[in-house]
This record gives C-alpha cells, sequence and structure tokens, in this order.
C-alpha cells in the first residue's frame, strides 16, 4: 500500500469521524494515535452505529458483525488501518 493512498485513507476517514460524530476538532487535530472509544464522548453506542453507516457509505464496504469489536474504534489509526485492509480485499 502506497503513502498516498495511506494518507488519502487517514484524510477520508478523519473527516467521516468529524462529520457523523459532529466532532468539533480540525481534521489534523485528529493523528493516528488519537484514541477513540472511551476518549471521545461522542462515541457512545449511537454513535458507532452512526459513525459505523458513515463508514460503510463513504467508502462502499461492509463492517460485518463478527468484525465488529472495540479494537477498530481503539484510535484514529486502528480504524484507518481497518478501512484500508477492507478497501484492499474488495
Amino acid at each position: 500500500m502506497t503513502d498516498t493512498l495511506n494518507t488519502d485513507t487517514l484524510n477520508a476517514v478523519r473527516t467521516v469521524l468529524i462529520e457523523s460524530l459532529e466532532l468539533r476538532q480540525r481534521p489534523e487535530d485528529l493523528r493516528e494515535e488519537t484514541a477513540l472509544f472511551g476518549a471521545l464522548p461522542e462515541l457512545d453506542s449511537f454513535g458507532v452505529v452512526s459513525l459505523v453507516a458513515s463508514i460503510e457509505d463513504r467508502f462502499d464496504i461492509t463492517v460485518d458483525d463478527d468484525e465488529f469489536g472495540a479494537d477498530i474504534f481503539e484510535t484514529v489509526g486502528s480504524l484507518t488501518g481497518y478501512v484500508a485492509a477492507k478497501l484492499a480485499a474488495a
């Protein structure tokens, strides 16, 4: 995977996070190591559902129930890695 793809995916994930959770952060404030689940009050059970729906729509991927775990939502980087892996497998 190229750095450009990683950067493009990271930027797109940042945008989806900000839009779906209505965050006040700027995209550049969301770094790969930025904690998500448990750190962002907006990422509660309803926020996760909204975020997953937005990710599925934006990237045209499906988050399967058996893949749905807290580890995906641990950091911006883990979420980006998950999305990148789904895109690579498509």
